[in-house]
């Protein structure tokens, strides 16, 4: 033990002074690639299976050679029956500079893996990349080993996180043959093990009536999209979406000059298909939904030119089973055909059995079933469908035991006209986006935030107080689209203090509120209240219109901008909805504020929309939204705020001024226009800083 320690002294000795060196990445070592694996704990298991084959055993020790070795941890993950060793081995020994597009290994038929290089953010002023081979990823810590033998044999060894896994076909284990195109996957699925219980048969025939093997067939790269053959009891007669396959939408299914495996891939970049020409342009690209082992691949195809027989859109397919790979890419086999558009809203709604918006589907069905009927019009539509964590959060809600509300939730989310998302975003370019949909009264209001540094854009949709995100846009059907979101609209989870703090809109009144401690009761969810909340543009035209307004001394003075704010709030042992209020205001209303002073208005409606008359200006005010549900109250978005000019103090040469030192600038914060100085002025960049990212 002595000896042990001082052995160790001397080591770290040596170490410290450099008179010793020892192996690192990427150097050549003394010990063959064999021996390396057998040493590691860590590629115990990829060994044991090694010492099964005494050939490859015997390769290992004496000829050139590279090893992609998956961790115990990919074996632990790993889920099939079985493994196959000489997949993970190539007979050229090859670093990962070296790696080309492809490398062919020592399985029976020399199958090909195929190497996808994905460039990361620049992290502490460089670029990384990492390397798959198929699906797994290279270790790249750990990778690059490389031996030199007396006889100038060369080794490489790299370590990945997954098990490779081929397919091929053979009368018996010795006889199997891993050398397959997408075209003889197609014709010999059946006797492949692994891919039941999917069948593509119905595809298969539909190609060879076209005439179109050599689709399947060509050399090079491609990634395949195959769909399965449908067992939905909905479908009537079988099949319908296969018969309407034409050449040019099988060509829509392939992406020539990538092999897309679904982990390397870059996720909602759309690819030119085989069917991208002059006429028709059709593109694919993968979407991920979920996360953990709930996760989810889909596939969505969208067609910007037709033809007489393709209908322009998107088509959403699931990946039932992914990463399949043949000789010439990869495959991946789908639950429906894409670039085909053959189902009505109903029908893909019928269709969820395990899909991604199935609990939707439930809720109609055990709520509200005649909400269907709504659906089965011919005429064009839109439904904001919520995805399956949506409505798992309202479970067990109180609002799902009354039928009138559920019914009036519902048709929050229906849209009487067709609106892909490219027309959403078009209508927001000027202002917010709002539209009626098929609730009474209720609109919906669409906004397009855009991320400033990657000018990603998403889209987020409110109704009845509730801000959701589109997860899933587009899905073209016979009657219109489906946009899946991520809430259920109309079931409110915040409070109001919780809203105004989040919507983009009210940034203004949520900073007057906060400075002056007034937000803070908002919060509370023993009160009942109905607040009358200015947007952020309300504020600035306000003080447009009044120029000699001293604008600093309102947001200074906070007794004064908590008194304004008083106004708007009403607190009671009830909500006040705006077609309440219209139907009690044949006369001037007089409703209790926070304040000493209660609120006097007049409500009237106008095509779906309300106007409110403040008594002490005598102006209507066109009310922006209405209705904006709560957990403990509700909110009104108006046009104009309860001010006078008496509010405000100053004279009129020092307000003059005022106006071109704020407001014009704060005019240019809601714009986007570059601010300078004045923290008065810094104050309302942020707040359209606020609604540009995200």
């Amino acid at each position: 033990m002595i000896a042990t320690f001082c052995e160790l002294l001397l080591t770290l000795w040596l170490l410290g002074h450099g008179l010793l060196l020892l192996p690192v990445h990427g150097s050549t070592v003394p010990h063959s690639v064999e021996v390396r694996i057998r040493e590691d704990p860590d590629l115990s298991q990829f060994y044991s299976l090694i010492e099964q084959d005494n050939d490859l055993l015997y390769q290992l020790k004496h000829r050139s050679l590279t090893v992609f070795a998956p961790s115990n941890r990919a074996f632990q993950r790993y889920s099939g029956n079985k493994t196959h060793v000489r997949y993970h081995i190539t007979t050229k020994a090859i670093k990962l500079k070296e790696l080309g597009d492809t490398v062919h290994t020592l399985l029976n038929g020399n199958p090909p893996l195929y190497v996808t290089r994905r460039k990361m953010p620049r992290d502490v002023g460089h670029a990384r990349e990492e390397i798959f081979l198929n699906n797994a990823m290279v270790l790249l810590e750990r990778s690059d080993y490389n031996y030199t033998s007396d006889i100038n044999k060369k080794q490489v060894l790299h370590i990945i996180d997954d098990v490779l896994t081929p397919v091929g076909i053979g009368a018996n284990e010795t006889r199997f043959s891993y050398s397959l195109d997408a075209w003889q996957l197609l014709q010999n699925a059946e006797s492949i093990p692994g891919l039941a219980p999917q069948r593509i048969g119905v595809f298969r025939k539909k190609v060879s009536q076209l005439q179109q093997e050599q689709i399947f067939r060509a050399a090079g790269l491609f990634t395949f999209f195959i769909p399965v053959e449908s067992h939905s009891k909905v479908r009537e007669p079988p099949h319908p979406p296969m018969t309407r396959l034409d050449r040019m939408a099988l060509e829509g299914h392939v992406v020539p000059g990538r092999a897309l495996f679904t982990v390397p891939a870059p996720y909602d970049e759309p690819f030119p298909t085989l069917a991208f020409g002059d006429n028709t342009k059709i593109t694919a690209n993968l979407i991920h939904y979920g996360t953990g082992r709930d996760s989810r691949v889909f596939v969505m195809s969208r067609t910007m030119l037709t033809n007489s027989r393709l209908s322009s859109g998107a088509v959403v397919a699931e990946i039932v089973k992914a990463n399949i790979p043949v000789t010439n890419g990869v495959v991946h086999l789908i639950h429906r055909p894409l670039v085909i558009v053959d189902m009505k809203i109903a029908q893909f709604l019928q269709e969820q059995e395990d899909g991604i918006v199935s609990k939707f589907t439930e809720l109609i069905e055990d709520y509200v079933p005649e909400f269907f009927q709504l659906l089965q019009s011919s005429a064009s539509k839109t439904l904001l469908v919520p995805d399956n964590d949506a409505v798992n959060r309202i479970i067990g809600s109180n609002f799902l035991t009354d039928r009138k509300k559920m019914q009036e939730i519902l048709a929050m989310h229906l849209i009487r006209d067709s609106m892909p998302i490219d027309k959403i975003k078009r209508a927001n370019q000027a202002q917010l986006y709002q539209i009626p949909t098929a609730s009474r009264r209720m609109f919906l209001y669409f906004n397009v935030l855009e991320n400033r540094e990657t000018r990603d854009q998403r889209v987020t949709v409110e109704g009845g107080g509730v801000n959701a995100t589109v997860l899933l846009n587009d899905i073209t059907t016979i009657d219109g689209y489906i946009h899946i979101i991520d809430r259920v609209l109309g079931l409110p989870y915040m409070t109001v203090q919780q809203k105004i703090e989040s919507d983009p809109m009210l940034n203004l009144t949520n900073h007057f509120g906060r400075l002056n401690g007034f937000n803070h009761q908002l919060g509370k969810t023993t009160k009942r209240y109905t607040y009358f909340v200015p947007r952020d543009k309300a504020w600035i035209q306000w003080f447009y219109d009044h120029p000699a307004a001293r604008l600093d001394s309102f947001v200074r003075n906070l007794n004064q901008t908590r008194a304004v704010l008083e106004r708007h709030l009403i607190v009671a042992d009830r909500v006040f909805s705006m077609g309440e209020l219209k139907n009690m205001s044949i006369e001037t209303l007089i409703l209790p504020t926070i304040g000493p002073v209660p609120l006097r208005i007049r409500v009237r409606e106008e095509d779906r929309r309300f106007f409110m008359q403040w008594r002490d200006t005598g102006k209507w005010i066109n009310v922006f939204r209405h209705d904006v549900e709560c957990t403990n109250g509700l909110i009104h978005v108006i046009d104009a705020p309860f001010l006078l000019d008496e509010d405000l103090s100053g004279d009129t040469s020092q307000g003059t001024r005022l106006v071109a030192s704020c407001v014009w600038p704060l005019l240019g914060a809601v714009l986007g226009v570059p601010l300078i100085t004045n923290v008065l002025t810094q104050l309302f960049a942020r707040t359209r800083l606020q609604q540009q990212q995200w």
